[in-house]
């Protein structure tokens, strides 16, 4: 039977401009709280794979723990790719609350709306660093 999975990592990277052109700075994640903050897989609004646990911003970024739920199949699917150290990428989804700047566009102030376990993140940073 399949296990959860728990992971520590960054899903966003403080001062780094990603593949489209936005950085993130840090206390764009001030308030942001763990509670309701769903984990998906790929982005997919219907694919809740986990939970956030614990979110933080640290000196190098966004820091997250999660775990991946064994109960769906998107989740073993997440979960057997992170034991086997061929999934490492995260990302966020977003809304901006404050910006500025077009090139790069820098973030400020962000309403965190989902974390996602990837294949190619935007933040070529933002990666799994522990699983257990």
């Amino acid at each position: 039977m399949a296990q959860d999975v728990r992971f520590a990592g960054y899903a966003a990277i403080f001062d780094r401009v990603d593949r489209g052109g936005d950085v993130v700075r840090a206390g764009a994640f001030d308030g942001a709280r763990a509670a309701g903050v769903p984990l998906l897989w790929q982005h997919g609004p219907g694919q809740v794979i986990g939970s956030v646990e614990r979110l933080e911003e640290d000196a190098r970024g966004l820091r997250v723990i999660g775990r991946v739920s064994a109960r769906t199949a998107a989740g073993r699917e997440a979960a057997a790719g992170l034991k086997a150290g061929a999934l490492d990428g995260l990302s966020f989804g977003y809304r901006v609350r404050e910006a500025r700047g077009a090139g790069p566009r820098e973030l400020l102030a962000l309403e965190l709306v989902e974390v996602s376990l990837v294949t190619h993140p935007m933040q070529d940073g933002a990666r799994v660093i522990r699983v257990a």
